[in-house]
């Protein structure tokens, strides 16, 4: 059973600079929530699991499992990470034929990701995928331990650093299929929490990243200690590209788009989206 809402609340979040950007404030109390949380920050891979078996009351998840959680989980409308031009990309050692691409193997940043879930959608990779943590899937590519690796997070803007080259972007690729923006994160809170408390969580990550809007320098130490590894550079670009105007407010084209994309999950699995639909309502 979830926390009272007297009690602190599981909140899961992954280290990366979008996520600590926005959740900054509420976990430092910096803005008003009728709430207490207990953070518990790691891969999104992760957190898809912990999701999965209903471990937290409120996380950060990828799109590749919301078919799986959605009669235990609804999402909600503020924390997401969707928006244009921030798709995964498929990269390799050089550039691949047509007929080599298809069974090429390619490294994956966990099955439940939203990257994965692209590659399903796609339908035209079928060659072997190596499951691996986010951050070792460019240097296995690098190393020839794989043909070519999907990559997330901050490797759009460092692979050709690593002499990699793209085969292709999986973002435009459904921009150009669907003519709507990509989701790539969201926010999921369990249908068991009180409707009043999942109400005022919604409301406080929108006031946490309104306060990181207003003043961007005050979460930078908080930030910069889960990416101890980024450039400074690399860290803002991350931000400017993973938090948009619908990381505030999902509002109707976020929210289609979502639907979209879990509804093509959901065919996958032969399953249907919950009679009561996706969202905190």
């Amino acid at each position: 059973m979830p926390n009272s809402p007297l009690n602190a609340l599981t909140l899961g979040l992954s280290p990366c600079p979008n996520d600590t950007y926005i959740f900054h404030a509420l976990l430092h109390g910096l803005t008003p929530a009728p709430f207490k949380t207990k953070a518990h920050i790691a891969d999104v891979e992760e957190l898809n699991t912990l999701a999965r078996n209903r471990q937290l009351d409120v996380t950060k998840i990828s799109l590749g499992v919301v078919a799986h959680i959605m009669d235990d989980y609804a999402l909600l409308s503020s924390g997401a990470a969707l928006g244009w031009g921030c798709g995964p990309l498929i990269v390799a050692r050089a550039a691949l034929r047509q007929q080599d691409r298809r069974m090429a193997s390619v490294a994956i940043p966990g099955l439940m990701t939203t990257a994965n879930l692209l590659l399903d959608l796609h339908g035209d990779f079928q060659g072997q995928r190596k499951e691996m943590l986010f951050s070792d899937v460019m240097p296995a590519v690098q190393r020839g331990e794989t043909g070519m690796g999907v990559i997330i997070h901050e490797g759009r803007f460092t692979y050709k650093r690593m002499g990699l080259v793209k085969i292709l972007d999986l973002g435009e690729w459904w921009e150009t299929l669907f003519h709507m923006p990509l989701p790539l994160g969201v926010i999921a809170i369990r249908r068991d929490i009180p409707f009043a408390t999942a109400g005022s969580v919604q409301t406080a990550i929108a006031a946490s990243l309104a306060y990181a809007l207003a003043t961007p320098k005050a979460s930078k130490n908080f930030v910069r200690a889960y990416a101890q590894e980024m450039e400074a550079d690399v860290i803002a670009s991350h931000i400017k590209t993973f938090v948009t105007d619908f990381s505030l407010d999902l509002g109707q084209i976020g929210s289609t788009a979502i639907e979209t994309l879990v509804g093509r999950a959901a065919e996958l699995q032969g399953r249907r989206l919950p009679a009561e639909g996706l969202f905190l309502r």
